[in-house]
């Protein structure tokens, strides 16, 4: 198949998703408005956008231009990653079939904005297949108008092969101070969305019970000075390793040094990254948001949380750091339940197929 994606070339989903078509020796053509991050992929030919100040301006000044290039490429498939600029942009070309995959925020926040709901709408009514990975951003979309039968379940999914238990790496445990230390690992951006806070103001109270914890921030945000400077309010700075951005290639390794996963989260779909640590061990404590009630049966197979509640947090962090034997049974649960439901490759065979029948 020839395959055309419009996808941000910054995001590590896109680049998974595309690899894998690229992989199995279809043709594809990437366009972004995001510089390639991941270099150069077999099978993939990339066009980059010119980016403007603002989403409305990316939106006016790229419609004629995309579709200009989606006409020269004729392609068999045409696939939107996001319903917002991405999806509109797709929608404008006029081409078909065309598949949009919603990611989660662009409905659940971005959908209700009041200049973006319109173009919203318009993009989902006008794609022939929609994908989403969570029964409530199916219902979301079902209320703002799109048609329930083109609207098929498409998890990014994990690959098991990648995200597993292993061996831990010394030298990065080294280069991180963490030697003979219990280890809780968050993974969300540094956004007002992800509440990475609560998560700060619940170290001081596990390490009144765990003072040898240690806690790995990763992600970059607007939020990374203020949380950096409520850190040294607290007096937490030597418990808590901000490390930035974390390549996915390099991810498998900062999970299997951790022991408890954490995502304050105030708003969730299905979270990839809850899903790759759980296939790597790590038992999570996330908020009682969207899809982490389907995926975690609290105290069965992790905790879920009310959302800002620093103590809770604190709570559950101090009972799974003290019961390794506890750990141990969740996380042969949570193993096969990825295994079983959250598979990767199988996710990217069912989308496959999705393309066939479109063509």
């Amino acid at each position: 198949m020839k395959l055309c994606f419009l996808a941000s070339a910054d995001s590590t989903h896109s680049f998974r998703w595309i690899k894998y078509f690229a992989d199995k020796g279809h043709e594809i053509h990437w366009i972004s408005l995001q510089k390639n991050e991941f270099g150069d992929l077999k099978n993939v030919k990339f066009y980059l956008l010119k980016q403007y100040p603002t989403k409305f301006l990316d939106i006016i000044f790229n419609a004629i231009p995309v579709k200009k290039l989606i006409k020269e490429i004729k392609p068999d498939i045409l696939h939107a990653h996001y319903a917002g600029v991405n999806g509109v942009l797709g929608t404008l070309s006029g081409f078909h079939p065309f598949v949009l995959t919603v990611w989660g925020s662009d409905i659940l926040i971005t959908g209700k904005n009041f200049l973006a709901k319109p173009l919203i709408k318009f993009a989902l009514k006008k794609a022939d297949l929609i994908t989403c990975d969570a029964d409530c951003l199916k219902e979301a979309m079902i209320k703002l108008g799109a048609e329930p039968e083109k609207i098929k379940i498409i998890y990014f999914g994990v690959d098991t092969e990648k995200f597993s238990p292993g061996p831990k790496d010394e030298e990065l445990i080294r280069k991180l101070g963490i030697e003979n230390c219990p280890v809780v690992i968050s993974l969300r951006n540094l956004e007002p969305i992800y509440d990475v806070e609560t998560l700060i103001r619940a170290i001081p109270l596990v390490l009144k019970k765990i003072p040898d914890a240690k806690f790995i921030i990763a992600g970059k945000g607007s939020e990374e000075e203020k949380l950096k400077n409520l850190a040294k309010e607290l007096k937490i700075t030597e418990s808590t390793r901000f490390v930035g951005w974390i390549n996915h290639e390099n991810l498998p390794d900062f999970l299997k040094i951790g022991d408890v996963y954490v995502s304050t989260s105030l708003s969730d779909s299905t979270s990839v990254s809850l899903l790759e640590a759980m296939a790597t061990g790590l038992v999570p404590v996330v908020t009682d948001v969207g899809e982490n009630r389907k995926i975690l049966k609290n105290g069965e197979n992790g905790f879920l949380i009310p959302v800002k509640n620093s103590r809770i947090l604190a709570e559950k962090i101090i009972f799974l750091l003290k019961n390794k034997e506890f750990r141990e049974k969740i996380k042969e649960i949570n193993m096969k339940l990825i295994q079983d439901q959250f598979n990767f490759y199988k996710e990217m065979e069912k989308m496959e197929n999705f393309y066939k029948q479109l063509i």
